[in-house]
């Protein structure tokens, strides 16, 4: 399958669909600051340039940058406010966003001892599918998976079933 087995099914199903659309010759904007999936992108040959944790409800300077081909927004609009003044800014040709959907058994997720690690949004697939048009992109590709926790009870046997992540690649519409 891959050179490397990551410990995370959502990390391989990730990997596999960047690597479906992106070519390693093309510079990535990741947006979040460098994490455990900016490195798995750059392990496997990708040039990835990561935000420095500005907040990008108010701060957009990043973006109006020339020096990345594609964004990549792995888990993180659900954490901001506006992602539309987002989409509205990006300046590269391609996007992949993965977003966790809204769950109809689970309320949306909130960190008593986080405040940035809270979930403002919990999309719908329609939902982000119109974010999307309304800025300017087209959905190219789509993917919905599950990930199941190692738990027992009623909601942890639903997760099985029910898609939790929704993973797009766009273009933006010339």
């Amino acid at each position: 399958m891959y050179e490397k087995t990551y410990p995370s099914k959502r990390f391989n199903i990730t990997l596999a669909f960047l690597q479906k659309h992106i070519t390693k010759s093309e510079t990535i904007l990741d947006l979040g600051v460098p994490n455990p999936f900016s490195k798995i992108m750059q392990d496997n040959g990708f040039t990835v340039k990561n935000t420095k944790g500005e907040d990008l409800d108010n701060d957009v300077s990043e973006l109006l940058s020339e020096n990345y081909t594609v964004v990549t927004a792995f888990e993180i609009f659900e954490h901001l406010l506006n992602p539309y003044t987002v989409l509205q800014n990006i300046k590269a040709d391609k996007i992949l966003i993965s977003i966790p959907l809204r769950l109809w058994f689970s309320s949306a997720y909130r960190s008593k001892t986080d405040m940035w690690d809270r979930h403002y949004h919990e999309f719908e697939d329609w939902q982000l599918d119109w974010l999307m048009e309304k800025t300017g992109w087209k959905i190219m590709d789509s993917v919905k998976f599950t990930h199941p926790v190692k738990k027992f009870g009623f909601r942890p046997l639903l997760r099985y079933f029910t898609p939790r992540y929704y993973i797009i690649y766009a273009e933006k519409v010339k």
